[in-house]
């Protein structure tokens, strides 16, 4: 079901006349002359249903929509086997990552060029090796001590380009890791 026209508001006929002054015909071709409605000739229009909802929900000072919080990569997304698996090491990786000797930034291009080639070989289980974290209480200067890359791990995984494709991050198996470690759990692919 189509809407009839609507015809050109005031500012609209406004700024079509001005365009319409700036367009030269081509050559050989002679100007169509177009009457453009006088301001005075237009009607007001009828305010647009949309409109008039967003204005009806706007005063009605609704609380903003809550929108779903990212789910953390590091809780659920996994059943009890895969969860029994992974804690006696009863699956081997398909892809292993080693981001050991990176910088902060190279570590980053590695870990999304990385899950991108696990991705595309099909990989089901990915084990990012990325040293062990050091403890500290400075959360604001994570980025520039030992196991900056183990701090900063979550944090890409949630933002990057293949976030969606994650069903859950573990901590690794003592014999594929341990805390130096972490499985990367993805989803089957869909199609």
């Amino acid at each position: 079901m189509s809407r009839p026209p609507r015809g050109l508001s005031a500012a609209e006929a406004e700024m079509w006349a001005r365009l319409a002054a700036t367009v030269k015909p081509l050559p050989g071709k002679r100007p169509v002359e177009v009457k453009i409605p006088e301001i005075k000739d237009l009607a007001p229009l009828p305010p647009r249903p949309q409109a008039r909802v967003r204005a009806a929900v706007q005063t009605a000072k609704m609380p903003p929509p809550k929108l779903p919080s990212p789910r953390p990569l590091d809780a659920h997304g996994l059943d009890s086997s895969w969860e029994r698996k992974l804690a006696k090491a009863a699956v081997v990786p398909d892809f292993t990552l080693d981001l050991h000797g990176y910088t902060l930034d190279s570590a980053h291009g590695r870990l999304e060029h990385g899950l991108a080639q696990a991705i595309a070989h099909g990989a089901r289980l990915v084990l990012l090796v990325t040293g062990r974290p050091r403890p500290s209480d400075d959360h604001a200067a994570r980025g520039e001590r030992r196991g900056a890359i183990r701090a900063k791990l979550l944090d890409w995984l949630a933002a990057g380009p293949h976030a969606g494709r994650i069903a859950a991050v573990r901590q690794a198996h003592p014999r594929h890791g341990g805390a130096g470690a972490v499985y990367i759990v993805l989803k089957r692919p869909r199609g």
